[in-house]
């Protein structure tokens, strides 16, 4: 793991391609700038270029590189930075015309994640992305090792042996094996944890957003408001940075004054071109979305591309599976934007505030991304009231979609009568041989949990 303290010193020159497929290339830029700030690197200088395809050799032009070899020559980075992620033969021949350490988008991004890996299972899931991408590309990483790494004296007539890249290879491929049947044992861990909170009755609710939204900012804020517990114990780390959260934390809140408690996830956030590899180590993770009753969806306000910030979480969310799950859209740090419409949409007098668009989704996204009927609210994270607004507006999303039935629980569930008891409002009807009959005002999630009870 890299130690965030190695990295202080490091200084990169950045390296932009503009290239006209539809990326905001400014914020793209912005955005590297940010992940290198993260974990302490200075960029000193920042390169670009226009170009209607990327070069499939060097993704630049010669001309450029032959730029970028002489800043390297003149300001002595450590590091060159590339705003996008490269092929392996692109890494390999930058590695050569440049002679310095080269990191991509996505190497940049693991490279974050090491660092603020802290619980095993983020860890496991983190090595697993970086060998992931690390072994294709081993010989533009590892030119070096491409020598014949054969024995002497008595294994001498074995033959040349490996190259030191196949050893490496075979390696990697071993330790990956081995990271498969570790997370599978962490994932059976969290599905048990998930049915044991299935069987509990108590609403899912998980924050999800674009890294830095200030997801964990609302976490802490309604732990403070509404937890009896030391809030040491149980806040979770907040810091004003990309990809402060990595490892996903839940929370029971419990409101009181007749609403019912939730548990509240804080999960790692979204960031475009968030790398493949890190999508399916996190996959256990992200589940955490994929199981929840519903999403609060923040975006910061306060950035001017909050926006497409948005769209990049709503295409992450179907990608992961999560695209259709019920949502509360979160706009927060309203007491930072500058938008003049915020004024507006952060009047919580306006009855119908919760149910307006406030930009036009692109007709060529799969789905649109915020349906005419989707509730949202906008809040100050911290501001008590708003927090106070934002978990009303969370009681009143949940028994929106109640289901008023009969049930027949048998004796021997009476584990189902307790969770139905805990987040719903029933009446006994009676006892018969075959169990405890209930009528039941309950959420459709537990409607759907335990339809195997429901009397037609």
């Amino acid at each position: 793991m890299t130690n965030i303290n190695e990295e202080l010193s490091q200084t990169a020159v950045l390296v932009g391609l503009d290239l006209p497929d539809g990326t905001n290339f400014e914020k793209s830029i912005r955005e590297m700038k940010d992940l290198a700030e993260a974990v302490g690197i200075k960029v000193v200088m920042t390169a670009t270029q226009s170009l209607p395809v990327q070069n499939t050799a060097t993704y630049i032009g010669s001309g450029k590189v032959e730029e970028i070899r002489a800043l390297v020559d003149e300001l002595s980075p450590n590091l060159v930075l590339f705003d996008n992620s490269l092929s392996p033969i692109q890494l390999r021949n930058l590695s050569k015309e440049l002679d310095c350490e080269i990191l991509d988008r996505t190497q940049l991004i693991l490279r974050i994640f090491s660092v603020r890996a802290r619980t095993r299972e983020a860890k496991l899931q983190v090595e697993s992305a970086e060998l992931a991408y690390f072994l294709p590309r081993l010989v533009g990483l590892r030119t070096k090792l491409g020598r014949q790494g054969g024995t002497s004296g008595s294994m001498s007539n074995k033959g040349q042996g490996e190259t030191q890249i196949e050893l490496d290879r075979r390696h990697i491929e071993h330790r990956m094996a081995q990271l498969r049947r570790e997370l599978s044992t962490v994932e059976q861990e969290r599905a048990t944890q998930r049915k044991r909170r299935a069987a509990s009755g108590i609403p899912k609710i998980a924050l999800v957003g674009y890294t830095n939204a200030g997801k964990s900012t609302i976490m802490n804020a309604m732990l403070s408001k509404y937890s009896t517990d030391v809030m040491d114990e149980k806040s979770v780390f907040e810091k004003d940075m990309l990809f402060a959260t990595l490892d996903t934390s839940v929370r029971k809140i419990d409101p009181g004054q007749g609403r019912k408690a939730f548990l509240l996830s804080d999960t790692v956030g979204f960031i475009s071109n968030l790398p493949t590899t890190l999508i399916k180590a996190f996959r256990s993770t992200l589940e955490e979305v994929k199981y929840a009753d519903m999403l609060l969806l923040v975006s910061d306000l306060s950035d001017p591309e909050y926006r497409e910030n948005l769209r990049v979480t709503e295409e992450t969310l179907f990608e992961i599976g999560a695209g259709d799950i019920p949502r509360i859209y979160v706009y927060n740090k309203a007491d930072l934007a500058s938008d003049p419409d915020i004024n507006v949409m952060h009047d919580p007098t306006r009855e119908e505030s919760s149910r307006e668009n406030i930009y036009t989704p692109d007709p060529k996204n799969r789905k649109e991304l915020h349906s005419s009927d989707s509730r949202r609210i906008t809040i100050s994270a911290k501001k008590k009231a708003d927090i106070e607004r934002l978990v009303d507006e969370i009681e009143d999303a949940v028994n929106s979609g109640r289901v008023e039935c009969d049930m027949l629980i048998p004796y021997a569930d009476g584990r189902v009568l307790d969770a139905l008891k805990k987040n719903s409002s029933l009446t006994i009807e009676g006892y018969d041989e075959k169990g405890t009959k209930i009528h039941v005002f309950c959420t459709k999630a537990d409607f759907n949990r335990y339809n195997e009870y429901v009397v037609m």
